[in-house]
């Protein structure tokens, strides 16, 4: 068991952010078309999180065109580049499949409002644009290296 303990651990992401069910997050994904990569933005709730060590993975459902989406994302994925944080939410349960039953204002989550959590997810989201800046920077110095 202590080798898989230890290639999971080689395998997570140390500038992982953390957030938490509830809330409302912007993720930046990164998509292969052929030649060429783009970031694509997909922003929605956070429903669930599941297992736990590298293999841990998220749920984001959002409305598109009235009709429910959702995407499970690996939070170690090398293909994810940020998660912002946009809108905290206050839940008291681990899984919120009960929102895909619901429409319109009954489908929301409330939010956590006061000072402090602001400044706490201003920082969170800061630290996360400072790791894909580094993310990004790496990314080109290896493509300019390959050519």
């Amino acid at each position: 068991m202590d080798i898989i303990k230890t290639i999971e651990e080689q395998q997570k992401r140390p500038n992982a952010q953390p957030f938490n069910v509830g809330d409302t997050v912007k993720v930046y994904f990164k998509i292969v078309e052929g030649k060429t990569e783009r970031v694509q933005v997909f922003e929605g709730l956070v429903i669930a999180m599941k297992n736990e060590g590298a293999r841990r993975t998220f749920t984001v459902r959002k409305i598109s065109y009235n009709i429910g989406v959702e995407r499970i994302f690996p939070i170690n994925s090398p293909r994810i580049m940020k998660v912002e944080i946009t809108r905290p939410g206050k839940v008291r349960r681990a899984k919120l499949y009960y929102i895909r039953d619901k429409v319109g204002k009954a489908a929301k989550v409330k939010q956590r409002v006061g000072g402090k959590v602001a400044k706490a997810i201003a920082e969170r989201n800061a630290r996360a644009n400072e790791a894909a800046a580094v993310k990004e920077a790496a990314a080109e110095k290896s493509q300019a290296e390959a050519k």
